[in-house]
């Protein structure tokens, strides 16, 4: 009886994949655009302790979302894994891992700020921390779709140019806002290409052969 992803299909996991990746799209906008948002702002814990008091419903809001992204994000790991391990069972674990990795460190972050361990500086380091696994996973992801001879090569190269777009994070490079909505739009359309194309093309993935 299957009872994980990782049990999946190759074909069903990629269904996971996309709908659990649009999914975290919605709520990950609804978040940072309307919830978290009035929460990471300069300040020590002090005021974050002030502002949760304030608004402690929403930030609440807040935090559950931000949880159901990261299990989100947990699952498409998990799912890449299946999807992967037909073309090599040590990239697919890799880039699984990685962005388990990327999970778990946001969660910790997430839980540190919810509980005024830390201040949103603090917060912010750790989510940078956890940004570099990100940026990782998305090149090693990229890597196994350009390796795996049936994913188009295209996703694959958009895959690993779109994780070098992710040094806006860790060096101020003082760009032009339209540059910046480029790049942001090239790490969305990566993730959103390859989703989109597991879940039109699913039934054309091999069975996993381990």
């Amino acid at each position: 009886m299957k009872n994980s992803i990782t049990d999946l299909s190759p074909s069903k996991a990629a269904m996971v994949v996309g709908i659990a990746f649009i999914t975290s799209v919605f709520i990950v906008t609804l978040v940072d655009d309307f919830l978290l948002a009035n929460f990471v702002v300069p300040g020590d814990t002090a005021a974050l302790a002030s502002d949760i008091e304030a608004n402690g419903r929403l930030f609440g809001f807040a935090v559950v979302g931000y949880l159901l992204v990261l299990a989100l994000d947990s699952i498409i790991g998990l799912a890449l894994y299946v999807v992967l391990k037909p073309a090599s069972k040590n990239l697919a674990l890799l880039t699984s891992v990685l962005r388990l990795l990327y999970a778990c460190t946001l969660v910790i972050g997430l839980f540190a700020l919810a509980f005024q361990i830390i201040d949103v500086y603090g917060y912010a380091s750790i989510k940078l921390f956890g940004y570099l696994f990100f940026a990782l996973h998305i090149f090693v992801l990229g890597y196994s779709v350009l390796k795996s001879g049936y994913i188009p090569k295209t996703l694959g190269i958009l895959l690993m140019f779109a994780s070098f777009t992710y040094i806006v994070f860790f060096v101020d490079l003082h760009l032009p806002k339209t540059l910046e909505v480029i790049i942001m739009l090239t790490m969305a359309i990566a993730e959103l290409s390859l989703s989109i194309w597991l879940m039109v093309k699913r039934n054309r993935l091999p069975e996993n052969k381990f």
